[in-house]
């Protein structure tokens, strides 16, 4: 049987060895309640002091403007909900993309039931937004404007130091979901200009369950959770001690190994062989993209077709995100960047990590066009082409 080529870390990382030692100990003996007074409990309080201490190094915060939580989705959904309570005295309008990760724009679509007006900014064919028309979208009941620093389908980088600027510039909060790039490009959130930022441990060798929402000093959100006012009362529950100990881990790992230039190899070698394939087609922007993500579309071919086929091959991979596995609407990042529904449907998205080799890169562009060709040939779209 021929080895697994894990090729869907954009959907979720193998632990780093790092990461699980350092959780290890606090799962087995460590196990008391951060809360408690006793040295057991006050060891477990280090351990998280230490770990917010790390994230926050990664990221160019303060200790203090880290707070753990249980994921991305939970700190996209903490980050704007709260941001717009906040301000709702000033506003009720807000300012996104149309590619968006679902954890933003479902959130943002209760605040429409509740009263808010969203602007969802259009994007080019690479999936960019233009800063101009973000500036034209701004209003004076504008209280809101929340952009991802990279998609997590066709891995565009988008310009978040400008926008940071243009939100600064304008008096407005600035939330960017991160959950992609942090751990896989510099992230910094002053650079950045963020007041708020999301990100998610799995992504980059930290346990599931794990993840972390930034706010700036001075900027007091109304809590996530009400109870015993852990994280300095914003979200109360006793803590993930090994969840939390091993995303600070993983994560200054992550970071020590950036630029991941071995990686952004890869994914060229990946892009440069699969675009020979008949009416192939890259996806995303093709050169401010993450250094793991090469994604496609391929005509008259359907995407979870192609990703049986590869599972029968040893290799995983996606189409579209795995947060919307089971719908059968194609991607919406992709008809936002102008894709036809009978494209979308084709598409295909291989996310390398510094754990894959040439060798799983040989394999793919050997068996990947072979199983196009396949299913090409059962197709009565493709014969009329």
């Amino acid at each position: 049987m021929k080895k697994m080529i894990y090729l869907d870390n954009a959907s979720t990382t193998r632990p780093s060895e790092k990461a699980l030692n350092a959780m290890l100990p606090y799962l087995t003996d460590a196990y008391g309640n951060p809360s408690s007074v006793y040295s057991s409990g006050q060891d477990a309080k280090a351990a998280v002091e230490d770990a917010r201490h790390k994230a926050a190094k990664a990221i160019g915060a303060l200790p203090e403007e880290i707070f753990f939580t249980s994921g991305g989705t939970e700190s996209d959904n903490w980050a704007i909900r709260s941001a717009a309570e906040l301000k709702k005295e000033k506003g009720k309008h807000i300012i996104t993309s149309a590619i968006e990760h679902p954890a933003v724009l479902n959130t943002l679509a209760h605040l429409e039931k509740n009263g808010y007006d969203v602007t969802y900014l259009g994007t080019d064919r690479y999936g960019q937004i233009s800063l101009d028309e973000l500036r034209n979208a701004i209003r004076s009941d504008t209280v809101l404007i929340t952009i991802m620093t990279a998609n997590n389908e066709i891995g565009t980088i988008l310009p978040i130091p400008e926008i940071g600027m243009i939100a600064k510039e304008n008096g407005i909060i600035f939330h960017t979901d991160a959950v992609q790039a942090v751990g896989h490009i510099p992230v910094d959130v002053k650079e950045m200009g963020a007041d708020l930022l999301s990100l998610s441990g799995h992504k980059f060798g930290g346990a599931k369950g794990t993840g972390a929402l930034f706010v700036r000093k001075g900027l007091r959100l109304p809590p996530l959770i009400y109870g015993g006012g852990q994280e300095r009362g914003g979200r109360s529950g006793t803590e993930n001690v090994p969840g939390i100990v091993s995303l600070a881990a993983a994560l200054e790992d992550a970071v020590r190994q950036i630029p991941l230039t071995g990686v952004a190899r890869m994914r060229d070698r990946l892009i440069k062989g699969l675009l020979k394939i008949p009416r192939s087609r890259l996806t995303g922007d093709p050169v401010n993209r993450l250094p793991g993500i090469a994604s496609f579309v391929f005509e008259c071919v359907e995407g979870e077709s192609m990703l049986l086929l590869l599972d029968r091959c040893g290799i995983c991979a996606s189409s579209g995100s795995a947060c919307s596995s089971g719908s059968l609407d194609p991607s919406h990042v992709l008809t936002a960047t102008g894709l036809p529904h009978e494209a979308a449907h084709g598409s295909l998205r291989l996310s390398l990590s510094s754990g894959n080799t040439d060798e799983e890169i040989d394999r793919v562009l050997d068996e990947l066009p072979k199983i196009i060709a396949k299913l090409r040939g059962m197709s009565p779209l493709w014969k009329e082409v």
